[in-house]
């Protein structure tokens, strides 16, 4: 446990000759680190602390106060290390640092405790030493291997996504050119619903709204020549998970593949809306085309990318139902909110 600093050990710092270090400036200057002091005797176990030393504990300022005491505050998934480790300082030879929590009434305050081990410097049976708040500090830690785990996690499921569409496009592409431009529309569709969901500064992971998962993932198409306007998008305001946005950008980016090599987005009369009913326990999203050319569903049940749609809705907790007009298609996605909200 660090010895406090005295006014000895200041006579051989640089610049000392120009201040005079009293007992008042030690204290500011202690104050201004944020340091708490404490005293062990190794002999009758007892503590004294000062004041900052208390407030960081959360107890009622004592004259007698032993490890046990404190003890009695050290997260109990921690407790069976600080023991170990505070009984081992003696053993220690030179200073050590030792990391835990404690509970301040509900809260959970990290602490260092910071000292000089194999009875160095010890005067009288006390040894002498130093607790810092690093809540803080340790919080930044936690909050930034949560990040790195969740952007290894997202990395991961982008490859295998990236993967299975690039297996998927090379069946249904019938040359080189075409399949290039299939996957980079599909891969850039990808891009765009990652770029509504990713995370923020400070926080692990955010949402995006349908309407504007919708829009983005749309507007490409929207904005193809003779396409300009002829997409309509008319939802009611409803968050969608990251995962539930990846898949969602997947199966929309297929309908829209499809409707722009078969139906309505193929011809200049085409028409597209997608629509919404209010959210319960279940949601429908309505994709309907009009005025496209003639389908015959048993020869386009495969090419409509029904494997895809099928493994989104289960993903969704939901089905696809398709049902085939003329001159469109109509393809209702049921989905589960609980679902589309994670």
């Amino acid at each position: 446990m660090a010895r406090a600093v005295t006014l000895q050990d200041t006579k051989n710092a640089p610049g000392f000759n120009k201040m005079k270090w009293g007992a008042r400036q030690l204290r500011l200057a202690i104050d201004a680190a944020g340091v708490a002091l404490w005293t062990w005797n190794v002999d009758t176990d007892a503590i004294t602390m000062d004041d900052r030393a208390f407030e960081l504990w959360g107890v009622s300022q004592s004259a007698e106060v032993t490890f046990e005491d404190l003890s009695a505050h050290i997260h109990p998934a921690d407790r069976d290390r600080v023991r170990a480790a505070f009984a081992a300082t003696r053993a220690i030879s030179g200073p050590y640092e030792v990391d835990f929590r404690i509970m301040v009434g509900r809260d959970v305050r990290w602490v260092s405790a910071r000292g000089q081990g194999d009875d160095a410097d010890i005067e009288g049976r006390i040894m002498f030493g130093i607790f810092l708040d690093v809540t803080a500090r340790k919080q930044a830690e936690e909050g930034n291997e949560l990040l790195a785990g969740e952007m290894s996690h997202r990395v991961k499921n982008l490859l295998t996504i990236a993967t299975a569409l690039t297996a998927i496009t090379s069946r249904s592409a019938t040359t080189a050119p075409e399949m290039a431009k299939d996957l980079t529309h599909r891969l850039a569709a990808l891009g765009r619903a990652h770029d509504l969901v990713r995370p923020l500064s400070g926080k692990v992971e955010r949402g995006a709204l349908l309407g504007d998962l919708l829009s983005v993932l749309l507007a490409p198409y929207d904005d193809m020549g003779a396409f300009s306007g002829r997409i309509r998008v008319s939802v009611p305001r409803m968050a969608v998970g990251e995962r539930a946005a990846t898949t969602l950008a997947m199966v929309l980016h297929e309908l829209a593949t499809n409707s722009l090599k078969y139906g309505a987005l193929s011809c200049e009369e085409g028409t597209l809306d997608v629509s919404c009913d209010a959210p319960g326990a279940n949601v429908a999203v309505v994709w309907t085309e009009q005025g496209g050319p003639s389908v015959d569903a048993s020869s386009s049940s495969v090419g409509f990318g029904s494997k895809l749609l099928r493994r989104g809705m289960d993903d969704l907790g939901g089905k696809a139902e398709v049902a085939w007009l003329k001159g469109g298609v109509v393809v209702t996605l049921r989905m589960a909110v609980d679902r589309l909200r994670v």
